[in-house]
C-alpha cells in the first residue's frame, strides 16, 4: 500500500491507497509542532482506527510546501512504518514539463495537481486549489506547465479581516441566505463568498481569453472548492482527492508502472 502525504500551511492530508483504489483519506493539523515520535504513532493509530493494517504500507510520498516539518515527518514514517518516502522536488519524474521562467519556485503542491488534473481530465487546463492560496494553474494539450496565478485563500482573507479590523469578529466561512446582508457576519459571509465566487470567474474568463485554448476544461480542489464550485458554472469538475491521486501518478513514474 501507498501513503502519500500532502503536507499544507494548514493541514496535513493522508491518502492510502492499494494500487489505484484510494482506500482512506484523513486530516491532521500542520502547525501543531510534533516530533518524529508523535507523527509516526499519529500515523499508525489514525490507520489502525479506520480498519488499515500500517505494517502494509510499503512505500510512502510526501509533498510538502512547510519545509520546517519535514525532518520530523520524515524520520516518523521511517522509524515506525519502515518506509522511506519518495518527496516531490526538482528532479523527480513527473510527467509534467514546467515552462514557468523559474521553475524551482513552483510548489510541490500546485505540481501534484496539474499531474493529478493532466492524467485524468487531459489538457487544456486549468487546476484550481481553493487553501491556504487559491491557485490557478494552466497546462496544455502537450503536459506544459505554463503559468500560474496567486491569489489569498478565502479563509486567509477571512482572517486579515478579523485579525485587522477590530470590531470584526472571527466567523464560520459559509454562504449566506443571501448577499443583501444586514448584519455584520453574514455581511462579512457575503464578501467573502461572492468575493471568491468573482474573483474566481474573472480569473478563469481572463485565462480563457489570453491563452486563447479553446475547450479549456477547469477543474477544482481544495477545502472550500466544493462550496465556490457548486456556485458556478465556470468550475467543469470539482475533485476533491485530485492533489492525493497526482501524488500516486508522480510515485507510480518513477516506478515505471
Amino acid at each position: 500500500m501507498l501513503l502519500a502525504l500532502d503536507v499544507g500551511n494548514t493541514n496535513i492530508t493522508i491518502g492510502v491507497f492499494d494500487g489505484k483504489s484510494l482506500l482512506l483519506t484523513m486530516r491532521i493539523t500542520t502547525k501543531l509542532p510534533r516530533t518524529s515520535d508523535e507523527y509516526g504513532i499519529l500515523l499508525k493509530n489514525l490507520m489502525r482506527d479506520n480498519d488499515i493494517d500500517p505494517s502494509q504500507i510499503d512505500a510512502a510520498i510526501i509533498s510538502s510546501v512547510v519545509p520546517a516539518v519535514m525532518h520530523s515527518l520524515k524520520n516518523g514514517l521511517y522509524k515506525y512504518l519502515h518506509v522511506d518516502p519518495l518527496i516531490v522536488q526538482p528532479g523527480v519524474r513527473t510527467g509534467i514539463r514546467i515552462v514557468t521562467e523559474n521553475p524551482s519556485q513552483i510548489g510541490a503542491d500546485r505540481i501534484v495537481d496539474a499531474v493529478g488534473a493532466y492524467e485524468k481530465y487531459g489538457g487544456p487546463v486549468l487546476v484550481l486549489d481553493f487553501g491556504t492560496a487559491t491557485t490557478y494553474d494552466l497546462v496544455d494539450e502537450k503536459g506544459q506547465f505554463l503559468c500560474g496565478i496567486t491569489a489569498p485563500g478565502i479563509r486567509t482573507a477571512g482572517r486579515a479581516l478579523w485579525q485587522e479590523a477590530a470590531k470584526l469578529p472571527e466567523i464560520e466561512i459559509k454562504k449566506p441566505k443571501s448577499i443583501l446582508a444586514k448584519e455584520t457576519i453574514s455581511s462579512m459571509q457575503a464578501g467573502l463568498v461572492y468575493g471568491q465566487i468573482g474573483q474566481t470567474e474573472y480569473i478563469i474568463d481572463k485565462v480563457r481569453e489570453e491563452s486563447g485554448f479553446a475547450g479549456l476544461k477547469v477543474v477544482a480542489t481544495g477545502g472550500l472548492g466544493a462550496m465556490i464550485a457548486a456556485e458556478t458554472k465556470k468550475i467543469d469538475i470539482y475533485d476533491a482527492n485530485l492533489t492525493l491521486d497526482g501524488m500516486r501518478f508522480v510515485y507510480e513514474k518513477q516506478k515505471g508502472k
